[in-house]
């Protein structure tokens, strides 16, 4: 089989969908599945939905586009602020879209009404995480405006956490987020039909003993597909963390010394004894590098140390494992390592779907670490 190469196994992202969906849901929140990191691949969007998400996030128009292609018909959501030059593609493959910007949604709008269609806008609040996002005191007039814009109607607002200051949800900021709801249909009119909390940064908060207020959606991509809390990189009890496999191939493997002392000095190094033959380890070199995946994010096998790696190479210690030349290496990756992978045009994605996760699994996970002050 090719190498480099993932190996998917959408049984396993169909069942940690089904743990959260069920687990969320008897909490009053639905999930959409966030399929940005797996390039909107459709089998795994597929494996998404029978596992019960209400329908399906992205952040690029190329993924939507592909995904609509392959047959996807449930509602997607268009998760980043929509670039002006592709609005009318907006309209056409998106009903809804995450918004910040008056002029964007202006122009959401007239191609909406271009198309008789009416396109349903979800408002971003910032809450700290210092991204994307309307400031919450200028939000209820924000929300008023458009409100009254014919071509699109107000389906909600949202938030996001940790992606780029590293903030984790709280019932704090929950708290504040649903009362922002109410204050918006207060003054807007319109009920708000979601009001989403966040992304899987958000589960040990979304399930927990509070009330989860007006907050009735989160954004799961990390969880599903990873089975891992994003903030502590822990797994979560009850989901597969092997849903994704990378294979790289063993194409050198040589014993070498710790340091390498200048060509011009060697010889004479070790012609006194100062370079010893018994400090050289095996070093290997796999098939695959920064052009292909965050090398920093893989995870090796045991008995495999990384250190360090360049565009098209990386190279571990294996003194103590028995890899050698031809070998495939097993890899587990984060969220980034999956997402360049899943990007690299070198790298084959091969689909398995087996059910082999038998029963419901109960899930518990730590609590949030931080919340918005």
């Amino acid at each position: 089989m090719t190498a480099p190469r993932i190996e998917i196994d959408l049984s396993k992202i169909r069942q940690n969908t089904r743990c959260l969906v069920g687990h969320l849901g008897s909490r009053g929140i639905t999930v959409t599945g966030v399929t940005k990191a797996v390039c909107g691949n459709p089998d795994i969007a597929q494996a998404m939905l029978e596992g019960g998400v209400i329908g399906i996030a992205d952040a690029r128009l190329r993924n939507v586009v592909r995904m609509r292609k392959a047959g996807i018909g449930c509602p997607i959501t268009m998760i980043r602020t929509p670039m002006q030059s592709e609005v009318g593609q907006i309209i056409q493959c998106c009903e809804a879209s995450y918004n910040t910007q008056m002029e964007t949604i202006t122009e959401l709008a007239a191609a909406a009404r271009r198309r008789g269609a009416v396109h349903n806008v979800v408002l971003v609040v910032e809450m700290g995480d210092m991204r994307d996002g309307l400031m919450p005191e200028d939000l209820e007039a924000f929300a008023s405006q458009v409100a009254k814009l014919p071509g699109v109607a107000l389906k909600g607002i949202a938030a996001n956490f940790a992606c780029l200051g590293g903030i984790a949800p709280g019932a704090e900021a929950m708290g504040m987020l649903s009362r922002m709801a109410s204050e918006v249909e207060g003054s807007c009119g319109p009920f708000l039909e979601l009001v989403s909390g966040g992304s899987s940064v958000n589960l040990p908060w979304a399930l927990s003993a509070g009330t989860p207020g007006r907050i009735n959606n989160l954004r799961l991509g990390e969880a599903i597909l990873l089975g891992v809390e994003p903030l502590s990189g822990k797994p979560i009890e009850g989901l597969h963390t092997d849903a994704f496999a990378l294979v790289a191939e063993v194409v050198e493997t040589k014993p070498k010394p710790g340091s390498m002392p200048s060509s011009t000095f060697g010889s004479a190094l070790k012609a006194s004894g100062l370079v010893q033959d018994d400090d050289r380890r095996i070093r290997s070199i796999l098939a695959i590098g920064q052009q292909d995946t965050d090398a920093g994010g893989l995870r090796f096998p045991s008995g495999v140390d990384f250190l360090g790696a360049t565009s098209d190479h990386t190279v571990v210690d294996t003194t103590n494992s028995s890899f050698t030349v031809g070998n495939e290496m097993k890899l587990r990756m984060n969220y980034s390592a999956l997402m360049r992978a899943m990007s690299a045009p070198d790298v084959a994605k091969i689909i398995f779907s087996e059910e082999t996760l038998k029963g419901d699994v109960g899930i518990r996970l730590p609590r949030p670490r931080a919340a918005l002050v």
